[in-house]
């Protein structure tokens, strides 16, 4: 098949004006121009989008997608606050619920142009969902307890799960595993990561997140302090089993051995001062940065230039869909680019072509599969979409790269390919049914309320 579109992004070259891409047998094959790939395959399948952009798929570094029907639940709130209250929501969920849900994100994931994620769940609904839809994925099993009895147990249940979600996984998914975020694991949960992952096993973890994960590590002070976390989220903890240790976050974790895997994937490391960041990069840690949840929340802002320039890879999330009602890629990068623009004190000017960048390749590259997708090169397997640029607040279109980050949504999406297959062309291509998923949010959304 011959895609055919007045621009062409690769992301990892210069763009190109009145471009085209060969797609065979799920892979990339040539990119160019389409004159002359035109002369070159005049048999093939031509499907020309007209004033568009193809380029790669967004690379979701960071999400949750099983949260997807309990947004809008829980506004105005700052992150503590929100955690603890989604959490009591949690507990409303099914088994058939979470399905649903993670359909729902999946549905959106596809309508949104992305056509990667790197999903936290412990039900594992992301992964069946994602299969179900044919998105590509790294699906990471959480595992945490802050009760050192508990520890194994919970261990154990993680890496059984793993091995059967391998088993069903097909040549889209990858599997790997996720400690729970620091406030709500014990020590030892880190150090069975750590010794489980050794083998390439990919890890991610949430770290140094918010202002209250922060205070709790450093002074034992914050609403996640053992006895906010027992009377609000119902831990039981008997013995408290937290004393406050002076550091950040990230030299914390520096003690349970978890930074020396070899695919770690850091989320948030909003708080972070220069010795944390020059620590991550000799480690080779990878980063995901969530702009709109950061913010939202109350956060704070990552230090995304000061990322890059320490040779951190660096992908962008979208983070829970609980947080922030919704899959979108191009207000993620917007927001992104906005706030480091308006925050950097280092006179550093992020660029639109940059931030392009890190919602695609450099989300690839964050999680170690740069060498299938992110960018648009002969060999890598044909994750590609097309964004409408012919609406009229895109008149005249000068640089499609400022084009698609400036003016671009969902509702600008033609197309989404996965490894070759058009799964949204203005219509979803899957075989899920999409009505009766938005139906069951509907009603999971009236229990929810309740």
């Amino acid at each position: 098949m011959l895609l055919v579109a007045r621009y062409v992004i690769p992301v990892s070259a210069p763009s190109i004006e009145n471009g085209a891409i060969l797609v065979r047998d799920g892979a990339i094959v040539e990119v160019g121009s389409a004159s002359e790939l035109k002369t070159l395959y005049p048999n093939e399948q031509t499907k020309d989008f007209g004033l568009a952009a193809l380029m790669p798929g967004f690379v979701d570094a960071h999400t949750h997608m099983g949260y997807s029907a309990m947004r809008g639940l829980i506004n105005d709130a700052p992150y503590a606050t929100w955690k603890i209250l989604i959490a009591d929501k949690e507990k409303l969920f099914t088994s058939e619920d979470w399905n649903d849900s993670a359909l729902l994100g999946s549905i959106e994931a596809v309508r949104s142009g992305i056509t990667t994620v790197a999903d936290i769940t412990k039900t594992g609904a992301s992964l069946r969902a994602a299969q179900q839809i044919g998105l590509r994925g790294i699906f990471y099993r959480e595992v945490g307890t802050m009760d050192r009895h508990a520890v194994n147990d919970e261990l154990q249940a993680a890496f059984s799960d793993i091995t059967d979600w391998r088993n069903s996984a097909t040549g889209l998914q990858q599997i790997g595993i996720a400690p729970s975020a620091l406030f709500a694991c014990h020590p030892r949960i880190f150090e069975g990561v750590a010794q489980y992952a050794m083998d390439g096993t990919r890890v991610a973890m949430h770290l140094a997140g918010s202002r209250e994960e922060y205070e709790f590590i450093r002074y034992g002070s914050s609403p996640f302090s053992v006895h906010s976390v027992e009377q609000e989220r119902g831990y039981g903890i008997d013995v408290p089993p937290w004393l406050a240790t002076g550091v950040s976050p990230v030299r914390y974790v520096l003690n349970w051995g978890v930074f020396d895997v070899p695919n770690l994937l850091a989320i948030h490391c909003v708080q972070v001062d220069d010795v944390d960041i020059e620590t991550l990069a000799d480690l080779e840690v990878s980063i995901a940065v969530c702009p709109r949840c950061n913010a939202l929340l109350g956060m704070g802002v990552a230090p995304l230039t000061k990322f890059r320039k320490a040779g951190i890879a660096v992908g962008l999330g979208t983070d829970s869909p609980a947080a922030i009602d919704s899959a979108d890629p191009f207000a993620e990068m917007r927001t992104g680019l906005l706030m480091q623009r308006a925050t950097d004190k280092s006179h550093s000017f992020i660029k639109a072509a940059e931030m392009l960048e890190i919602a695609t390749l450099g989300g690839a590259r964050a999680l170690g599969i740069d060498d299938l997708v992110g960018s648009l090169e002969p060999g890598k397997r044909a994750d590609i979409i097309a964004v409408d640029l012919s609406r009229s607040n895109q008149a005249p279109t000068h640089d499609p790269r400022q084009a698609v980050l400036f003016t671009a949504n969902p509702g600008s999406m033609m197309m989404t390919m996965v490894d070759g297959e058009i799964l949204y062309d203005g219509a979803h291509k899957h075989k899920v049914d999409v009505d009766r998923v938005i139906a069951r949010s509907e009603e999971m959304r009236i229990k929810l309320r309740m």
